[in-house]
């Protein structure tokens, strides 16, 4: 049986270089065209289930005190008690929904863009308190168990998918999980002190509106209905994907495997359409 070739991989790199970080975690866990291919072909089957999620999470969210008073007092530390109890009908928990929901439409986008993945390092250190006018903070259990949830819902939602063929569900499921275990490793590295000899104690931090990277507004407004700020639920049938500008994303190898990629209800062109046929 042959080996492959050992690879190198900086230490230092992987605490001080965002793309290294997340070249490595794609490599190691084979992130690949496949999954890009699943992601976009799938989005508009997720983006359907994002409003039922969003709305379980914070049902799940308000049932312990623990996580309910970060959106009184904005941390999950503060023991002391809640001037108000907030309920799935509080402006602030109505707030949190829409940003849950623009947060997850976001990971129906091109993963295959560095900003993609920016965005998500951002996300977890915006819980703990930094970049933000009023700081947040989320201790990383909750984090943790958070992500865990949102992933076994869309697991079961695609896996009872009816028209979904199983091969596209069994695509989706992993490509899913792989980047929730990317973004979760993003919320981990705020938290843990792994690599904090390489930290830039002079780097600073820019505090921007949720929702923005580098001044450029990045999340779209969704709905409760699911449409976003266009009125649109699901993505056009005949938009195509572009391929990233060159120079600009590291992973653009990657998006040559999908840049003419379309969305449609068929299996992709690579799969065996007679494998787990749709239901009707």
């Amino acid at each position: 049986m042959g080996y492959l070739p050992m690879m190198h991989i900086s230490r230092e790199e992987l605490y001080t270089d965002l793309e290294a970080r997340i070249r490595y975690l794609h490599s190691f866990l084979d992130f690949s065209s496949q999954d890009i291919n699943a992601l976009i072909t799938g989005s508009k089957y997720v983006k359907a289930l994002i409003p039922a999620v969003v709305n379980i999470v914070y049902q799940k969210l308000l049932q312990y005190d623990i996580t309910a008073r970060a959106f009184s007092t904005r941390s999950t530390s503060f023991e002391g008690p809640m001037d108000e109890i907030p309920t799935l009908d509080s402006p602030q928990i109505q707030h949190r929904k829409a940003f849950l929901r623009a947060y997850l439409n976001k990971l129906c986008s091109d993963p295959s863009r560095m900003e993609f993945w920016e965005y998500l390092d951002k996300v977890g250190m915006m819980h703990v308190g930094l970049g933000r006018v009023h700081p947040l903070h989320v201790e990383y259990i909750h984090l943790g168990a958070c992500l865990s949830f949102i992933q076994d819902i869309m697991t079961e939602a695609i896996l009872s998918h009816p028209r979904l063929n199983l091969q596209r569900k069994i695509a989706l499921v992993k490509a899913i999980g792989k980047v929730i275990w990317i973004q979760n490793d993003l919320m981990a590295k705020w938290h843990c002190k792994d690599g904090r000899e390489f930290e830039d104690s002079d780097k600073e931090i820019t505090i921007e509106e949720e929702g923005y990277l580098h001044g450029k507004k990045i999340l779209e407004d969704i709905d409760e209905d699911g449409s976003d700020e266009t009125g649109d639920k699901t993505p056009d049938s005949s938009t195509q994907i572009p391929r990233p500008p060159a120079g600009v994303c590291p992973f653009s190898g990657i998006a040559r495997g999908v840049e003419d990629l379309m969305v449609s209800d068929g299996p992709p062109n690579n799969q065996n359409s007679e494998v787990g046929q749709e239901a009707a």
